[in-house]
């Protein structure tokens, strides 16, 4: 990151993702889909949002005190700050900044419950 860009505390632009899903449902806790991702702006961490049934992302950034997520969707480039609730701008993150965009939503595919009523 150059001089000339301002740091934001809780944002390493530098720490890339920790995967292409939400490495809690991949390890096996809780029913093992997510509606949407979202990355940890501290670590590069994927979680499943608030409207998927294990919302790790959210418990992450509470557990490990990094309350900045973004998306890691395609197209969306969007930070959240799980303290304060409130959406901003950041900078730019390591690539890749989303899931491929070929992995379904919700995913994965091989994961999904045929009732998807779950969703918070």
């Amino acid at each position: 990151m150059s001089d000339d860009v301002e740091r934001i505390p809780g944002i390493d632009p530098n720490a890339g993702p920790s995967g292409e899903g939400c490495m809690e449902c991949l390890a096996g806790d809780g029913p093992g889909w997510w509606f949407h991702l979202r990355r940890c702006a501290a670590c590069g961490h994927i979680g499943c949002c608030d409207s998927s049934p294990s919302q790790h992302a959210t418990r992450h950034a509470h557990d490990a005190k990094h309350p900045i997520l973004t998306s890691f969707e395609p197209g969306e480039s969007w930070f959240w700050n799980a303290e304060t609730e409130t959406f901003f701008e950041g900078p730019k993150l390591m690539p890749p900044t989303s899931h491929p965009e070929a992995q379904p939503v919700p995913g994965p595919k091989d994961k999904l419950p045929m009732d998807q009523r779950h969703l918070h």
